[in-house]
């Protein structure tokens, strides 16, 4: 898998044609795709959306068309971009309580999950989900890449 970097609208509109609910976009944002290594094939993004420097939050979404994506180096750089770059000190993601998935990778990554009923409308529960910056660089995948 390789980075690509630079094309924040094609890659946010990846990953909001892919994610239900999310026919208007992101708004300003930006992003960084992965590619397929054989044939350059966008097959993941991730989208930093909804900053707001002075708290010092950001919310992430992403989105793939392969498991095989989500690789140590793409898991440094998807919280390098909001810890390190931006000077974020916590992560927000919000995800149906249907993708049993993408709950049980946030809660593997250190998220804290919040449970909020009919987030996603009258029949669906959603997570938001939280991370802050000391539980990202302590976790146990951030400790693998940093030693």
């Amino acid at each position: 898998m390789k980075l690509i970097f630079g094309h924040s609208e094609a890659v946010a509109r990846f990953v909001a044609d892919m994610t239900p609910g999310c026919e208007t976009g992101f708004g300003k944002c930006q992003a960084i795709g992965v590619g397929d290594d054989e044939t350059g094939e966008l097959v993941a993004g991730m989208v930093f959306h909804d900053f707001q420097p002075g708290p010092g939050l950001i919310q992430i979404s992403s989105a793939s068309k392969t498991a095989r994506w989500l690789t140590v180096d793409v898991r440094h750089i998807m919280f390098s971009y909001p810890f390190d770059q931006i000077g974020c000190q916590m992560v927000v993601l919000q995800v149906s309580a249907k993708n049993e998935r993408m709950v049980r990778i946030a809660k593997a990554f250190g998220f804290t999950p919040y449970l909020i009923k009919r987030m996603r409308g009258r029949d669906e529960d959603g997570y938001v989900f939280t991370l802050t910056e000391e539980d990202w660089r302590n976790g146990r995948f951030t400790r693998k890449t940093n030693g």
